[in-house]
C-alpha cells in the first residue's frame, strides 16, 4: 500500500465553498447551446413558445446555466479545483450529473458555488489515482432559490 497523497491541506477543503460564480442566461445563449446540440423544441428558441407553455421566458435547454460573467481584473483568478495541490500531472473528467430543481430561462442571473465533497484513493491499471468529487450549487440571483446541482468528479493520475 502506498503513502496516501491527501494531505491535512486537501482534507482541510472538504465542504468549504469556492468562489462565487455568476452566470447570465441570455436568450441568444439559450438558442445557441440548443442548436449546438440538436434540440428542436420551440421552448428552447421561441419567447411565444415558451410562456405559452408556462415558463417565464425563452427556457434554458439541459446542460446550460449560463455563461459566466467575464471581468478582466479576475482573468487570472484560480477556481476551485484547479488549486488542488495534487502529485499526479494528468487529469480526467470522471463525470458529471445534474440534478435539476426550478426551470432557468433567459433574463435569469445564475450565481454557483463549488465545494469538494470527498476525496478517494485508488490504484488502476496505469497506477495510483486520486477521485476528487465535487457538488456545484447554482442559484437564482433574484430570489436565492436553487436552481439547479451538479454532482462530478475528476481523476488525477
Amino acid at each position: 500500500m502506498t503513502e496516501s497523497v491527501v494531505t491535512e491541506a486537501l482534507r482541510a477543503q472538504l465542504g468549504v465553498d469556492g468562489p462565487e460564480t455568476v452566470h447570465e442566461v441570455t436568450s441568444t445563449g439559450c438558442r445557441m447551446f440548443a442548436r449546438a446540440v440538436g434540440h428542436t423544441d420551440l421552448v428552447f428558441y421561441d419567447r411565444d413558445a415558451a410562456r405559452h407553455r408556462g415558463y417565464r421566458d425563452i427556457l434554458a435547454p439541459p446542460g446550460y446555466l449560463g455563461t459566466p460573467v467575464y471581468l478582466p481584473r479576475m482573468a487570472g483568478a484560480v477556481r476551485v479545483g484547479k488549486d488542488l495541490d495534487v502529485p499526479y500531472p494528468r487529469v480526467l473528467n470522471g463525470g458529471t450529473t445534474y440534478e435539476y430543481v426550478e426551470p432557468v430561462c433567459a433574463g435569469d442571473v445564475i450565481v454557483s458555488h463549488t465545494r469538494t465533497t470527498e476525496f478517494q484513493e485508488r490504484t488502476g491499471s496505469i497506477g495510483p489515482m486520486l477521485i476528487v468529487f465535487r457538488e456545484t450549487t447554482y442559484r437564482r440571483q433574484t430570489d436565492g432559490a436553487v436552481v439547479a446541482r451538479m454532482y462530478g468528479n475528476t481523476i488525477h493520475y
